[in-house]
């Protein structure tokens, strides 16, 4: 099969597409046909650190290796695809069954087959939804989820802040915050303030032209996707009891926030 394996850190171009083994299933194990896959914040960060903050960067190097990767690696966090074959202890899935998928951590998904896991983060792909808008949802959309449902407490009515809005987490985001019932305010470029805006965000800054920090509005949460701003330069951006959410922190803040390492923050 056809596979795009990382070998070297360094820019898109050093990724070699390469003819390599096709895999077999343990008993465990799905193998599927890939038809859709993308090329997520955490495919960059594994191939030049692309969004690792200065502070984690010593410890993602002893992770992913230090002068080059430890091993030969195929990227890919997410995939949508069909069951090809199944093996033998397999319960959940069946041939032919189409399914997305989230390989973390494992990668895979930059390739024509992947082997995952019976119980591992896969599931049934809904019928309504292309191979292209189901592969979207295990990174991004689920992240969102998990931020705003699970840690934030969204609810109806709470104002909510999205920094970084127009990727893959960011417009999600914005999708569940409506459907929650909150008033969203998106901070993305100008040249995504459209498509922001077709999502459903009540209001658009464009962060070229404009600070939010300096206007008056103040916010029950501020969701930070891209790792642009901290807690202390939005307190008064926060509602009194206003949680601040961030997906990228630097060591320094999270040793600075009190309790256990958390992504949530309140004011």
């Amino acid at each position: 099969m056809k596979a795009i394996l990382h070998t070297r850190y360094g820019s898109p171009d050093l990724l070699q597409f390469k003819e390599v083994d096709k895999p077999a299933p343990k008993d465990n194990e799905v193998l599927i046909k890939i038809h859709a896959t993308t090329v997520s914040s955490g495919d960059c960060n594994v191939r030049n650190f692309t969004f690792v903050t200065k502070s984690w960067l010593p410890i993602a190097k002893l992770m992913f290796g230090i002068g080059k990767p430890w091993k030969e690696r195929v990227l890919g966090t997410e995939l949508a695809g069909e069951v090809e074959r199944a093996g033998k202890d397999v319960k959940r899935f069946k041939t032919g069954d189409q399914v997305l998928a989230s390989t973390g951590m494992a990668g895979g998904g930059h390739a024509q087959y992947a082997c995952l896991p019976e119980k591992g983060a896969l599931a049934i792909k809904p019928d309504s939804l292309s191979w292209e808008e189901a592969v979207a949802i295990p990174f991004g959309a689920s992240t969102a989820l998990y931020y705003l449902r699970d840690l934030g407490k969204i609810h109806a009515g709470h104002e909510l802040l999205i920094i970084g809005a127009s990727g893959s987490i960011g417009s999600a985001a914005v999708q569940l915050a409506k459907h929650f019932g909150a008033t969203v305010t998106a901070v993305c470029s100008g040249a995504n303030v459209e498509m922001v805006k077709s999502l459903g965000a009540d209001n658009v800054i464009d962060y070229t032209n404009e600070d939010f920090t300096k206007n008056a509005a103040t916010y029950n949460l501020i969701f930070d996707v891209v790792g642009a701003t901290t807690l202390d330069r939005c307190r008064d951006s926060l509602k009194p009891k206003g949680v601040f959410l961030a997906c990228i922190m630097g060591l320094t803040d999270v040793v600075r926030i009190s309790g256990p390492p958390s992504p949530v923050a309140k004011r």
